[in-house]
């Protein structure tokens, strides 16, 4: 992995495991993954953020080993928004800080962004738009079926289903772009970090535990209320949203219907841009990075 390094810090009550490059006393970059999916995902950015001064860090999220699983049970949207700030005091960062997110990151992003705004600059979202893109989505049919693991995981048999062939259809079906030869991407790496975050039942659990929350309010804990409720507001920091053009989870079709995104930029707040990138599936980070890396650092540096 180069210049990236690991570390541990105590943030929010949890032990996060985290990777990192750049300079100790560089602004925090802070990088979210999703599901099922590791800090690893951001192995292409980390050091492109390092080399533009950034401090660099990519936590894994609350239940994916090395971090710890929450004693409360609690992975609701909210959570996991206050994880991040959490973490941006816990590495000690100032108002120059930036967040990144992927998937859940990027809803953990909204709302991190809109409950402290004072603590970053800008932020970045990918493959999950704002909320309300998001729900107008799941109207559609076609989605609907994609969405078929968000209601698998409501019930038990989600448990006895859960494992690597699992996740390798889902990686198979998320992200079919082709590589720069023609081929398909290779996702064999990513899929056993996957495995390894999640080798245990309760790892499994929290996992499933950010979909349960979403329908089940009695998941919910009150402590992140504040947070919870930012996840639904548009926020005052300026986004760039990002989405793979071939993204086989949350089709580009539905997110930005004949490439639109018009609808994205309005439910972001203002200052906000977003595009599709062309090739790139779900994770667009691995499937097209330098295009990715390359969009992204434009944007922190404007």
């Amino acid at each position: 992995m180069g210049d990236i390094t690991t570390g541990s810090v105590k943030a929010n009550g949890l032990e996060f495991g985290y990777l990192a490059a750049g300079p100790a006393d560089g602004p925090l970059a802070l990088c979210l993954h999703g599901f099922p999916d590791s800090a690893h995902t951001w192995r292409h950015l980390l050091p492109e953020l390092a080399a533009a001064g950034y401090r660099a860090v990519a936590p894994f999220m609350r239940g994916y080993a090395p971090t710890s699983v929450p004693e409360d049970g609690a992975y609701q949207g909210g959570a996991i928004a206050a994880d991040a700030v959490a973490l941006h005091a816990a590495f000690g960062a100032g108002p120059d800080a930036v967040i990144i997110g992927h998937d859940w990151g990027a809803f953990a992003t909204y709302g991190a962004a809109a409950s402290a705004p004072d603590r970053w600059r800008k932020a970045v979202a990918m493959a999950v738009p704002p909320l309300p893109v998001m729900t107008a989505a799941f109207l559609d049919y076609e989605q609907l079926k994609r969405s078929f693991y968000i209601f698998l995981f409501q019930t038990p048999v989600a448990e006895m289903a859960f494992g690597r062939t699992f996740v390798e259809g889902l990686w198979r079906d998320w992200s079919p772009a082709a590589d720069s030869s023609g081929g398909a991407v290779d996702h064999t790496e990513d899929v056993d970090h996957v495995m390894s975050c999640l080798a245990t039942p309760a790892n499994v659990a929290a996992a499933l535990g950010y979909y349960r929350a979403m329908f089940d309010q009695s998941r919910h804990i009150e402590r992140y209320a504040a947070e919870q409720r930012a996840t639904e507001v548009r926020g005052e920091r300026p986004v760039l949203y990002l989405h793979g053009a071939e993204d086989g989870c949350l089709g580009a079709d539905v997110v930005a219907p004949g490439q639109d995104v018009d609808a994205i930029v309005a439910a972001l707040p203002p200052g906000s841009e977003a595009a599709l990138v062309p090739g790139a599936g779900h994770f667009l980070q691995l499937d097209r990075p330098d295009e990715v890396n390359r969009r992204i650092l434009g944007w922190l540096a404007d």
